[in-house]
Protein backbone atom coordinates (compact mmCIF):
# COMPACT_ATOMS: atom_id res chain seq x y z
CA UNK A 1 0.00 0.00 0.00
CA UNK A 2 2.89 2.38 0.83
CA UNK A 3 4.71 1.61 -2.21
CA UNK A 4 1.63 2.18 -3.98
CA UNK A 5 0.94 5.39 -2.67
CA UNK A 6 4.70 6.72 -3.37
CA UNK A 7 4.56 5.20 -6.51
CA UNK A 8 0.88 7.30 -7.60
CA UNK A 9 2.38 10.20 -6.00
CA UNK A 10 5.54 10.40 -7.92
CA UNK A 11 3.58 9.98 -11.11
CA UNK A 12 1.40 12.55 -10.36
CA UNK A 13 4.45 15.30 -10.40
CA UNK A 14 4.83 15.26 -14.39
CA UNK A 15 1.02 15.26 -14.57
CA UNK A 16 1.17 18.76 -12.07
CA UNK A 17 3.86 19.97 -13.64
CA UNK A 18 2.17 20.09 -16.79
CA UNK A 19 -1.15 22.11 -16.29
CA UNK A 20 1.20 24.34 -14.29
CA UNK A 21 3.25 24.64 -17.63
CA UNK A 22 -0.17 24.94 -19.32
CA UNK A 23 -1.90 27.72 -17.27
CA UNK A 24 1.63 29.76 -17.36
CA UNK A 25 1.37 30.11 -21.11
CA UNK A 26 -2.14 30.76 -21.44
CA UNK A 27 -2.23 33.72 -18.65
CA UNK A 28 1.02 35.22 -19.56
CA UNK A 29 1.30 35.08 -23.28
CA UNK A 30 -2.09 34.25 -24.76
CA UNK A 31 -4.22 36.16 -22.09
CA UNK A 32 -2.71 39.25 -23.25
CA UNK A 33 -0.98 42.50 -21.53
CA UNK A 34 -2.59 42.28 -17.57
CA UNK A 35 -1.10 46.41 -16.98
CA UNK A 36 -3.29 47.35 -19.94
CA UNK A 37 -6.30 45.47 -18.28
CA UNK A 38 -5.68 47.10 -14.61
CA UNK A 39 -4.54 50.58 -15.74
CA UNK A 40 -8.32 50.82 -17.96
CA UNK A 41 -8.69 52.82 -21.28
CA UNK A 42 -7.97 56.06 -19.99
CA UNK A 43 -4.17 55.61 -19.29
CA UNK A 44 -0.66 56.41 -20.14
CA UNK A 45 2.96 54.57 -20.99
CA UNK A 46 4.34 55.33 -16.92
CA UNK A 47 1.01 53.74 -15.52
CA UNK A 48 1.47 51.17 -17.28
CA UNK A 49 5.26 50.36 -16.80
CA UNK A 50 4.57 51.10 -13.27
CA UNK A 51 1.69 48.10 -13.02
CA UNK A 52 3.98 45.84 -15.17
CA UNK A 53 7.01 46.03 -12.23
CA UNK A 54 4.03 46.02 -9.97
CA UNK A 55 3.00 42.42 -10.86
CA UNK A 56 6.53 41.23 -11.90
CA UNK A 57 5.33 41.20 -15.65
CA UNK A 58 8.77 43.37 -17.10
CA UNK A 59 10.64 40.14 -15.77
CA UNK A 60 12.18 37.55 -17.81
CA UNK A 61 9.65 34.81 -18.73
CA UNK A 62 11.64 32.01 -16.09
CA UNK A 63 11.40 34.31 -13.16
CA UNK A 64 7.60 34.77 -13.73
CA UNK A 65 7.77 30.81 -14.00
CA UNK A 66 9.68 30.62 -10.87
CA UNK A 67 7.61 32.94 -9.17
CA UNK A 68 4.64 31.36 -10.19
CA UNK A 69 6.08 27.64 -9.22
CA UNK A 70 6.98 29.41 -5.43
CA UNK A 71 3.18 30.44 -5.12
CA UNK A 72 2.00 27.17 -6.00
CA UNK A 73 4.56 25.45 -3.18
CA UNK A 74 3.67 28.49 -0.82
CA UNK A 75 -0.45 28.14 -1.53
CA UNK A 76 0.36 31.97 -1.38
CA UNK A 77 -0.81 33.85 -5.19
CA UNK A 78 -0.48 37.31 -4.43
CA UNK A 79 -3.66 39.37 -4.18
CA UNK A 80 -6.94 39.77 -6.05
CA UNK A 81 -6.18 42.15 -8.83
CA UNK A 82 -9.91 43.29 -8.37
CA UNK A 83 -10.26 43.90 -4.64
CA UNK A 84 -6.64 43.29 -3.44
CA UNK A 85 -7.81 40.79 -0.77
CA UNK A 86 -5.47 37.56 -0.52
CA UNK A 87 -6.30 35.16 -2.89
CA UNK A 88 -5.96 32.52 -0.04
CA UNK A 89 -8.33 34.03 1.42
CA UNK A 90 -11.00 34.25 -0.76
CA UNK A 91 -10.81 30.58 -1.91
CA UNK A 92 -10.92 29.47 1.81
CA UNK A 93 -14.32 31.67 2.32
CA UNK A 94 -15.89 30.51 -0.78
CA UNK A 95 -15.36 26.86 0.22
CA UNK A 96 -17.45 26.73 3.11
CA UNK A 97 -20.90 28.03 1.07
CA UNK A 98 -19.77 25.88 -1.98
CA UNK A 99 -19.56 22.23 0.16
CA UNK A 100 -22.98 23.91 2.26
CA UNK A 101 -24.33 23.12 -1.14
CA UNK A 102 -22.36 20.00 -2.96
CA UNK A 103 -22.13 17.89 0.21
CA UNK A 104 -25.92 17.26 0.58
CA UNK A 105 -26.55 17.65 -3.48
CA UNK A 106 -23.84 15.06 -3.71
CA UNK A 107 -24.90 12.88 -1.15
CA UNK A 108 -28.41 12.41 -2.53
CA UNK A 109 -27.75 12.04 -5.63
CA UNK A 110 -25.79 9.03 -5.18
CA UNK A 111 -28.28 7.69 -2.27
CA UNK A 112 -31.45 8.15 -4.41
CA UNK A 113 -29.64 7.00 -7.78
CA UNK A 114 -28.00 4.07 -6.24
CA UNK A 115 -31.71 3.30 -5.06
CA UNK A 116 -33.83 3.47 -8.22
CA UNK A 117 -31.35 2.22 -10.05
CA UNK A 118 -31.70 -1.16 -8.13
CA UNK A 119 -35.55 -0.82 -7.83
CA UNK A 120 -35.85 0.11 -11.67
CA UNK A 121 -33.50 -2.94 -12.64
CA UNK A 122 -35.51 -5.25 -10.77
CA UNK A 123 -38.38 -4.69 -12.36
CA UNK A 124 -36.41 -4.44 -15.89
CA UNK A 125 -38.58 -4.27 -18.94
CA UNK A 126 -42.11 -3.55 -17.53
CA UNK A 127 -43.95 -0.65 -18.14
CA UNK A 128 -42.44 1.10 -15.15
CA UNK A 129 -39.09 0.68 -16.02
CA UNK A 130 -40.18 2.05 -19.50
CA UNK A 131 -41.88 5.06 -17.87
CA UNK A 132 -38.88 5.92 -15.68
CA UNK A 133 -36.42 5.89 -18.90
CA UNK A 134 -38.71 8.09 -20.93
CA UNK A 135 -39.00 10.53 -17.67
CA UNK A 136 -35.34 10.69 -17.44
CA UNK A 137 -34.81 11.44 -21.10
CA UNK A 138 -37.37 14.17 -21.08
CA UNK A 139 -35.68 15.18 -17.74
CA UNK A 140 -32.19 15.56 -19.51
CA UNK A 141 -33.23 17.50 -22.46
CA UNK A 142 -34.49 20.51 -20.08
CA UNK A 143 -32.54 23.01 -19.33
CA UNK A 144 -30.92 24.20 -15.66
CA UNK A 145 -32.08 27.75 -16.53
CA UNK A 146 -35.63 26.34 -16.56
CA UNK A 147 -35.26 24.85 -13.46
CA UNK A 148 -34.31 27.01 -11.38
CA UNK A 149 -36.22 30.11 -12.90
CA UNK A 150 -39.67 27.61 -12.75
CA UNK A 151 -38.58 26.52 -9.03
CA UNK A 152 -37.49 29.98 -7.94
CA UNK A 153 -41.00 31.58 -8.90
CA UNK A 154 -43.41 28.68 -7.90
CA UNK A 155 -41.40 27.60 -4.65
CA UNK A 156 -39.64 30.68 -3.76
CA UNK A 157 -41.81 33.71 -4.57
CA UNK A 158 -45.22 32.35 -5.22
CA UNK A 159 -45.37 29.47 -2.00
CA UNK A 160 -43.08 30.87 -0.13
CA UNK A 161 -41.22 27.61 1.28
CA UNK A 162 -37.64 28.73 0.36
CA UNK A 163 -35.53 32.36 0.62
CA UNK A 164 -35.65 33.38 -2.95
CA UNK A 165 -31.83 34.08 -2.75
CA UNK A 166 -29.12 35.42 -0.37
CA UNK A 167 -26.76 33.79 2.55
CA UNK A 168 -26.57 33.91 5.88
CA UNK A 169 -23.83 34.04 8.60
CA UNK A 170 -23.99 30.62 10.51
CA UNK A 171 -24.57 27.04 9.20
CA UNK A 172 -27.82 26.59 10.17
CA UNK A 173 -28.96 29.63 8.55
CA UNK A 174 -27.33 28.58 5.37
CA UNK A 175 -28.51 25.42 5.25
CA UNK A 176 -31.72 27.08 4.55
CA UNK A 177 -30.54 29.08 1.88
CA UNK A 178 -29.13 26.05 0.34
CA UNK A 179 -32.53 24.02 0.52
CA UNK A 180 -33.49 25.07 -3.02
CA UNK A 181 -30.29 25.02 -4.66
CA UNK A 182 -29.92 21.70 -3.34
CA UNK A 183 -33.49 20.67 -4.70
CA UNK A 184 -33.08 21.94 -7.63
CA UNK A 185 -29.22 20.25 -8.77
CA UNK A 186 -30.81 17.11 -7.48
CA UNK A 187 -33.95 17.87 -9.80
CA UNK A 188 -31.04 18.37 -13.18
CA UNK A 189 -28.66 15.59 -11.67
CA UNK A 190 -30.81 12.88 -11.38
CA UNK A 191 -31.81 11.95 -14.39
CA UNK A 192 -28.64 11.41 -15.96
CA UNK A 193 -27.07 9.16 -12.61
CA UNK A 194 -30.26 7.23 -12.55
CA UNK A 195 -29.79 6.68 -16.29
CA UNK A 196 -25.49 5.70 -15.91
CA UNK A 197 -26.21 3.72 -12.41
CA UNK A 198 -29.47 1.92 -14.27
CA UNK A 199 -26.48 0.48 -16.82
CA UNK A 200 -24.35 -0.13 -14.41
CA UNK A 201 -26.38 -3.03 -12.85
CA UNK A 202 -27.82 -4.13 -15.47
CA UNK A 203 -24.43 -5.07 -16.89
CA UNK A 204 -23.81 -6.88 -13.56
CA UNK A 205 -27.56 -8.80 -13.58
CA UNK A 206 -26.21 -10.66 -16.55
CA UNK A 207 -23.15 -11.89 -15.28
CA UNK A 208 -22.69 -15.75 -14.42
CA UNK A 209 -22.58 -15.03 -10.65
CA UNK A 210 -25.82 -13.89 -10.60
CA UNK A 211 -27.14 -16.36 -12.33
CA UNK A 212 -25.21 -19.03 -9.60
CA UNK A 213 -26.76 -16.88 -6.49
CA UNK A 214 -30.72 -17.60 -8.17
CA UNK A 215 -29.72 -20.89 -8.70
CA UNK A 216 -29.01 -20.97 -5.02
CA UNK A 217 -32.45 -19.85 -4.16
CA UNK A 218 -31.62 -16.41 -3.02
CA UNK A 219 -34.11 -13.89 -2.59
CA UNK A 220 -34.10 -11.48 -5.79
CA UNK A 221 -33.66 -8.57 -3.29
CA UNK A 222 -30.74 -10.32 -1.27
CA UNK A 223 -29.41 -10.88 -4.54
CA UNK A 224 -29.70 -7.13 -6.39
CA UNK A 225 -28.27 -5.61 -2.93
CA UNK A 226 -25.82 -7.77 -1.74
CA UNK A 227 -24.36 -9.13 -5.03
CA UNK A 228 -24.72 -7.02 -7.97
CA UNK A 229 -24.67 -3.63 -5.79
CA UNK A 230 -21.22 -4.79 -4.71
CA UNK A 231 -20.13 -5.21 -8.18
CA UNK A 232 -21.58 -2.32 -9.60
CA UNK A 233 -20.35 0.40 -7.00
CA UNK A 234 -16.83 -0.11 -8.99
CA UNK A 235 -18.14 2.73 -11.75
CA UNK A 236 -20.47 4.04 -9.69
CA UNK A 237 -17.43 5.54 -6.95
CA UNK A 238 -15.53 6.33 -10.18
CA UNK A 239 -18.08 8.42 -11.67
CA UNK A 240 -18.87 10.07 -8.16
CA UNK A 241 -15.06 11.18 -7.91
CA UNK A 242 -14.50 11.63 -11.58
CA UNK A 243 -17.59 14.35 -10.54
CA UNK A 244 -16.52 15.87 -7.18
CA UNK A 245 -13.62 18.94 -8.28
CA UNK A 246 -16.15 19.70 -11.34
CA UNK A 247 -18.59 20.45 -9.24
CA UNK A 248 -17.33 23.19 -7.79
CA UNK A 249 -16.73 25.07 -10.71
CA UNK A 250 -20.04 23.39 -12.23
CA UNK A 251 -22.42 24.92 -9.97
CA UNK A 252 -21.93 28.27 -10.43
CA UNK A 253 -25.35 29.00 -12.12
CA UNK A 254 -27.03 28.27 -8.56
CA UNK A 255 -24.32 30.39 -7.02
CA UNK A 256 -25.13 33.21 -9.40
CA UNK A 257 -29.13 33.17 -9.62
CA UNK A 258 -28.95 32.51 -5.74
CA UNK A 259 -26.34 34.79 -4.74
CA UNK A 260 -24.46 31.90 -2.78
CA UNK A 261 -20.76 33.71 -2.56
CA UNK A 262 -18.92 29.71 -3.79
CA UNK A 263 -16.28 28.77 -5.58
CA UNK A 264 -18.03 28.93 -9.33
CA UNK A 265 -19.53 32.46 -8.50
CA UNK A 266 -15.90 33.37 -7.77
CA UNK A 267 -14.49 32.04 -10.84
CA UNK A 268 -17.44 33.84 -12.88
CA UNK A 269 -16.70 37.18 -11.08
CA UNK A 270 -13.06 36.51 -11.92
CA UNK A 271 -13.36 36.38 -15.50
CA UNK A 272 -15.57 39.58 -15.75
CA UNK A 273 -12.68 41.16 -13.94
CA UNK A 274 -9.62 39.65 -15.52
CA UNK A 275 -8.42 38.68 -12.13
CA UNK A 276 -6.00 36.22 -13.49
CA UNK A 277 -4.25 35.44 -9.60
CA UNK A 278 -7.65 34.23 -8.56
CA UNK A 279 -8.82 32.03 -11.83
CA UNK A 280 -4.89 30.73 -11.79
CA UNK A 281 -5.45 29.54 -8.14
CA UNK A 282 -8.65 27.81 -8.83
CA UNK A 283 -7.05 26.45 -11.92
CA UNK A 284 -4.32 24.70 -9.78
CA UNK A 285 -6.31 23.81 -6.89
CA UNK A 286 -8.87 21.94 -8.94
CA UNK A 287 -6.75 20.08 -11.04
CA UNK A 288 -4.97 18.85 -7.51
CA UNK A 289 -8.30 17.86 -6.47
CA UNK A 290 -8.54 15.78 -9.49
CA UNK A 291 -5.30 14.01 -9.14
CA UNK A 292 -6.23 13.65 -5.38
CA UNK A 293 -9.42 12.36 -6.00
CA UNK A 294 -8.37 9.97 -8.50
CA UNK A 295 -5.78 8.22 -6.39
CA UNK A 296 -8.78 8.06 -3.56
CA UNK A 297 -10.54 6.26 -6.17
CA UNK A 298 -8.11 3.68 -6.59
CA UNK A 299 -7.76 3.04 -2.77
CA UNK A 300 -12.00 2.79 -2.46
CA UNK A 301 -11.75 0.33 -5.18
CA UNK A 302 -10.01 -1.98 -2.85
CA UNK A 303 -12.34 -1.81 0.09
CA UNK A 304 -15.26 -2.16 -2.04
CA UNK A 305 -13.11 -5.76 -4.17
CA UNK A 306 -10.32 -6.63 -1.77
CA UNK A 307 -9.50 -9.00 -5.42
CA UNK A 308 -8.28 -5.89 -6.82
CA UNK A 309 -4.72 -5.39 -6.52
CA UNK A 310 -2.85 -1.68 -6.25
CA UNK A 311 -0.11 -1.54 -8.71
Amino acid sequence: MISFLIRRIWQMAPTLLGVVLLVFVLFNWVGGDPAYILAGKMSDAASIDNIRRQLGVDQPWYVQLGIFLKQIATFDFGQSWATGEAVSDIITSRLGPSLTVLVPLTLLETVLGIALALAVAFVRGSLADRAVIVACTVGMSISILVYIIVFQYWLAYKAGWFPVQGWGAGLPENLRFAALPILIGLAVSLAPTLRLYRSFVLDEVGQDYVRTARAKGLPERRVMWLHVLRNAAIPIITHVMANLPAMLIGAFLLERFFGIPGIGREVILAVERSDFPVIKAITVYVAVATMVFNLLTDLLYQAVDPRVQLK
